[in-house]
């Protein structure tokens, strides 16, 4: 049975590793650190940097695919690999529209896809010039690197703006400037494609954002009209096989008020917003990305419920003194029917360390749920004020 090494070793390596248990395959991981999510659970680890060639190379022994759980690979050092024999999956070339946010917006303009007004910023003129033409605030984005909230700024004025601009550019930071969108809501359309052009769409959902960071997903998204649907759901197909990508991509959506779409970003690897699939459709998006990048068959990803609410577990801003067990055993016996998954990541605030899934035929009560047990995880605080001990 194959080996896939997957570079990075953080929550989305592990699942990816459970998906790869069920399948008969190997996950091979290269992780920073012996105790990064991936690297507890995954037998065969090696220990290195995904900018280091030398422990790229070593992870790459043997495997039938080199795939990732993050876009940070240096390109240059995946073209060495794929010249050297490996099976990069996604390819260097669709990646770079993932890693550089700039290039990923030139690209989108050249076929034509509706996206935000944007701009490269190499002064503090450049930003400010945007900002009054398209309007305060605006966001300012790294080029680079930025997630969860990281890397993107919304200044409200000239004066705010200015030593944003140039701290980051002093520090060597790439930036660049994009309007900012008069949303209703924000929406993911999730594929996966195979190097055989086979593809797949998982129905499209509604990612609840806050302080930049998704908090719930709600699959499918609610009161969106099966001809947006369908027009996000193609968007996403088009896209992954324009820029040739491989294994699970998500197309990140604005749905505007006046009901357009927009693409906001995209995401080579499997994402927050398809962690839903997991418990909630037929295939998840790990199982789907390790069948898409060994160029298997891909599954079906019909939903099995009506709706599947997915909320994140995330750092309470003062760790409890109850232990995750005890809160895992206290959820167990209140919601038995959340599925829970914990990354095995120590709790800090507002950091990612599990997730609550949760299947209902309700999406109100289904995701009132779902955050509820969520914020207990998190908190170990009952949102409706009920108490474990004396209830």
């Amino acid at each position: 049975m194959p080996t896939v090494t997957m570079i990075g070793g953080g929550q989305l390596a592990r699942m990816t590793h459970q998906a790869a248990i069920a399948l008969g395959q190997r996950l091979r991981v290269l992780a920073e650190h012996p105790d990064d999510p991936a690297a507890q659970v995954t037998p065969e680890v090696v220990l290195g940097s995904h900018d280091d060639l030398a422990a790229l190379r070593k992870a790459a022994v043997g495997s039938c695919a080199l795939t990732f759980d993050h876009e940070h690979v240096p390109t240059a050092h995946l073209e060495t690999l794929i010249a050297e024999g490996v099976n990069v999956q996604p390819p260097p070339q669709a990646l770079i529209f993932a890693q550089d946010k700039l290039l990923m917006r030139r690209k989108l303009a050249e076929l034509g896809v509706p996206i935000p007004a944007y701009t490269e910023v190499t002064l503090v003129a450049d930003a400010v010039d945007f900002a009054d033409e398209h309007g305060w605030p605006f966001v300012l984005k790294a080029v680079r690197g930025g997630y969860d909230g990281r890397g993107v700024w919304m200044p409200a004025d000239a004066d705010e703006a200015a030593p944003i601009v140039e701290a980051q550019l002093a520090h060597g930071v790439t930036l660049m400037a994009e309007a900012k969108v008069d949303l209703k809501r924000e929406l993911s359309a999730m594929v996966a494609r195979s190097p055989f052009g086979q593809a797949a769409a998982w129905p499209v959902v509604e990612t609840v954002q806050r302080n930049g960071q998704c908090a719930v997903v709600i699959a499918p998204a609610q009161d969106l009209a099966d001809a947006k649907a369908t027009e996000a759901e193609a968007l996403a197909l088009r896209l992954a096989a324009e820029l040739g990508v491989t294994g699970a991509m998500a197309v990140e959506l604005f749905e505007t008020r006046s009901g357009d779409l927009m693409v906001n970003e995209l995401a080579m690897r499997p994402h927050n917003s398809g962690h839903w699939g997991m418990d909630g459709a037929c295939t998840g998006q790990f199982e789907q990305h390790l069948r898409a990048v060994l160029d298997y068959p891909l599954g079906s990803t019909e939903p099995l419920a009506p709706v599947t609410v997915m909320a994140n577990i995330l750092g309470a801003p003062q760790t409890p003194e109850m232990s995750m067990d005890e809160r895992l055993h206290h959820l167990a016996a209140r919601i038995p029917e959340a599925k829970v998954h914990l990354y095995g990541k120590g709790e800090r605030p507002d950091r990612k360390i599990g997730h609550i899934n949760i299947l209902g035929d309700d999406p109100a009560e289904t995701r009132e749920k779902a955050e509820r047990a969520a914020h207990w995880m998190s908190h170990a605080i009952w949102t409706d004020g009920w108490d474990p001990h004396h209830d």
